[in-house]
């Protein structure tokens, strides 16, 4: 048995049945930081094509988060805008569970990579090509997600109220500032690298769903730009606005002219922010904890 584990379980006698019962403690936060080393490290050694296709399975996985929130804020317009927001936060959290407990590669995540980095684990090479393939393989894979949704007609699901919200919400995203962008892309990672951190405490697949599921809530349901995501939200809209027949607009009750913003130029402008943005919130989560526990060591 592994002498960590050991250490962490302890054995209690139950009166009524006889047996012994094993108690099984999650990680303390010194012990989260320590794995959160090995973890990232392990990371950067990742084989090219391994990573590609682990890459390319957590865009597919954070599009089928997407494609879910958009499916919750769908004719949610009469609830209260903080229900409705929240609803929609716990269902992209699915996109984050199926990235950690099935196993892949996603690159807001991987900003954690940074701990390697400063015990000088990983170079400053490995670390940079990790994060360029597991973005593009991120891209990818959330692209043809939503494609293959568009193409299934989910947009037009409860009378075009799915292709409607998705609509609004990759307009939204795409007529941001360069200052909304970043700022929001350092609070959005934050989060997401708080919710991949708090699940490596958990030593069980229920821990990490459950340490998942409220960051990724707060940062859907507060607005802010996570690039992956994006990846998914905003070509979905594109792709509506692109390709939906007049069935779809009559149905929508809107007309395509209502959604200026939302263009390639306004897309790639909200990447380049939102990443950045990203990069940072991610290093700050990162360089904190190592700071604190794992500095020197």
């Amino acid at each position: 048995m592994n002498p960590e584990l050991a250490k962490k379980m302890s054995s209690t006698n139950n009166a009524s049945t006889g047996k012994v019962e094993v108690k099984v403690d999650d990680l303390l936060p010194e012990e989260i930081a320590r794995k959160a080393e090995t973890f990232f490290a392990r990371k950067a050694g990742v084989k090219t094509p391994n990573l590609w296709v682990l890459a390319t399975l957590a865009g597919a996985y954070i599009g089928f988060g997407s494609i879910f929130s958009q499916v919750v804020l769908a004719g949610g317009a009469d609830l209260p805008f903080g229900v409705r927001q929240g609803l929609c936060g716990m269902a992209f959290s699915l996109g984050l569970i199926l990235v950690v407990v099935g196993g892949a590669e996603l690159f807001t995540g991987n900003t954690m990579m940074v701990i390697p980095r400063a015990q000088e684990r990983a170079t400053a090479v490995e670390v940079l090509s990790a994060w360029a393939w597991a973005y593009g393989g991120n891209f990818v894979g959330s692209v043809l997600i939503v494609m293959l949704f568009v193409l299934a007609g989910g947009h037009t699901a409860g009378d075009g109220q799915v292709g409607l919200a998705a609509l609004e919400t990759a307009q939204r995203k795409a007529g941001l500032t360069a200052g909304s962008a970043l700022a929001s892309g350092i609070l959005a990672n934050m989060l997401v690298c708080l919710a991949v951190w708090l699940s490596l405490s958990a030593r069980a697949t229920q821990g990490k769903i459950f340490a998942i599921v409220w960051p990724i809530t707060a940062f859907v349901a507060c607005g802010f730009e996570h690039s992956v995501a994006n990846m998914s939200l905003i070509p979905m809209g594109l792709m509506i606005l692109a390709f939906a027949d007049q069935a779809f607009w009559l149905a929508a009750g809107v007309e395509p002219t209502a959604f200026t913003d939302l263009t390639a130029t306004g897309f790639l402008w909200n990447l380049l922010w939102s990443t950045t943005g990203n990069i940072i919130g991610g290093g700050l989560i990162g360089m904190a904890y190592w700071s604190v526990f794992r500095r020197g060591k």
